[in-house]
């Protein structure tokens, strides 16, 4: 009788994985200078874990960058100080308000900090001059997204243009580019937020603190709990209280809202991730309900 032999299927979790260390494979060994733009949330944390496992043994080949609106949350500031510091890889942080100094960007206002974000990142990318930069967007986050490649080609102005992406057929990447022209790339596209959930609890990975339930001073805005701070405060008839909350998504502390939540570990998140019917953008993000375009709009212009 012969002994059965091993099945060397993969779970859907491992072959994301593998999927995503072949584009960052690929990516450093096509491009001249890339760079992983790094917020310190939830998916960049991943696709920096995916972008160690790549390269193990040896250092991640490129820098992260992260575009600081001055509005971010300290606990994400604190958490990717801490990759940062574990990995020993450089940081570069292109900061709006040297942006608003330098006049890259101008203030007038009533544009928020992600707005703004764009010509701050753009010129990051040119003055750095990186020719690709890995970005954490999924294709189940926004409408949108959901349009994005793998590869998603941007012109000499770091613009997007959904009409003219190129096909990927079988996994195979078109990363020719002309001088001044750059390339995002997007290896978590085929994720979906249960799947960044399911790969931090089998991973162990740090996250920020605000993704896990905690007691927090919060603001009643617009549909939208926004974390009361000196950047938001009361308007009107609004008042600060306490509630018990946790956030699926962080960015700009004056546009990210939280929501009500018990969960205070990763199986806690994933159970309730698992029955949730609004995506973590669409239900906490303030920057999308400007428009049905708002995001597109953004990305047209050069947005993450």
């Amino acid at each position: 009788m012969t002994a059965p032999h091993s099945d060397y299927r993969l779970s859907q979790l491992d072959q994301l994985e593998a999927e995503s260390i072949h584009i960052f494979r690929e990516v450093a060994s096509e491009f001249e200078k890339p760079v992983l733009l790094f917020s310190g949330g939830k998916d960049s944390i991943v696709m920096l874990r995916l972008a160690e496992k790549a390269f193990y043994p040896a250092k991640i080949p490129f820098p992260l960058m992260q575009v600081d609106t001055g509005f971010d949350f300290p606990e994400v500031l604190a958490t990717r100080d801490a990759w940062v510091d574990r990995l020993s890889i450089r940081m570069i942080v292109a900061s709006v308000d040297d942006a608003i100094a330098d006049g890259v960007v101008v203030d007038d206002g009533k544009t928020s900090r992600n707005r703004l974000q764009i010509g701050t990142l753009l010129n990051g990318i040119e003055e750095h001059g990186f020719t690709a930069a890995f970005g954490g967007g999924r294709r189940d986050e926004e409408k949108a997204r959901a349009k994005e490649r793998v590869y998603s080609h941007r012109d000499e102005f770091g613009q997007w243009d959904p009409k003219m992406q190129r096909p990927e057929l079988w996994s195979l990447y078109n990363g020719k580019i002309r001088e001044g022209e750059h390339m995002r790339i997007f290896p978590l596209s085929n994720w979906t937020e249960l799947d960044i959930w399911h790969y931090i609890h089998q991973e162990q990975i740090e996250i920020p603190s605000i993704y896990f339930s905690h007691e927090r001073e919060i603001i009643e805005r617009d549909g939208m709990l926004l974390s009361a701070s000196d950047a938001v405060q009361p308007k009107g008839n609004e008042t600060i209280e306490k509630r018990t909350v946790r956030f699926r998504t962080v960015g700009d502390m004056t546009l990210t809202g939280c929501v009500e939540s018990t969960a205070a570990n990763t199986a806690q998140i994933i159970d309730e991730i698992a029955i949730a019917r609004v995506t973590e953008r669409g239900a906490t993000r303030g920057d999308d309900r400007f428009s049905e375009a708002a995001m597109e709009d953004r990305k047209k212009e050069g947005y993450f």
